[in-house]
């Protein structure tokens, strides 16, 4: 039994893990896929609001910190971030920024779109609907 247990806590700490490591990930993606000094430069934004954007690109710069503020609720951070940036930028230098960086789609739809997509068992799928075609046949051809 305590075999049992101990296999389980560990299967779910790690899994745990790696969920969050992935939110971490498009965190990450978040600050990095944006050339950030152009945005700065085509949206004509000031000098602090420039300063306020750096400043929250370094607000998380290693998991560990990520994690302190967001372990309990992972999808939060870009509800956050993106809230941050709209409240930096304004609604109407924000709605450009949208427009071009996220094809106009909200940043946090674009983040969250591959949640529920994992690759990992695609391949399911395919047996899956071959298995139901056959109706169970493809035991009796032996």
């Amino acid at each position: 039994m305590k075999k049992i247990f101990i296999t389980a806590f560990l299967i779910g700490t790690f899994s745990l893990g790696y969920a969050q490591s992935d939110y971490y990930n498009d965190y990450r993606r978040s600050v990095t896929d944006v050339n950030w000094q152009t945005v700065i430069t085509d949206l004509l934004l000031s000098t602090t609001q420039a300063n306020e954007i750096n400043s929250l690109n370094r607000r998380y710069d290693d998991y560990d910190g990520w994690n302190r503020v967001y372990a309990n609720n992972p999808d939060r951070w870009s509800t956050d971030r993106y809230s941050e940036l709209e409240r930096i930028m304004g609604r109407d230098k924000y709605a450009k920024f949208k427009t071009k960086y996220y094809k106009g789609k909200n940043p946090v739809a674009v983040y969250n779109r591959n949640k529920n997509n994992d690759k990992r068992y695609k391949h399911m799928d395919k047996k899956a609907k071959s298995y139901k075609s056959n109706n169970g046949k493809a035991h009796k051809n032996k």
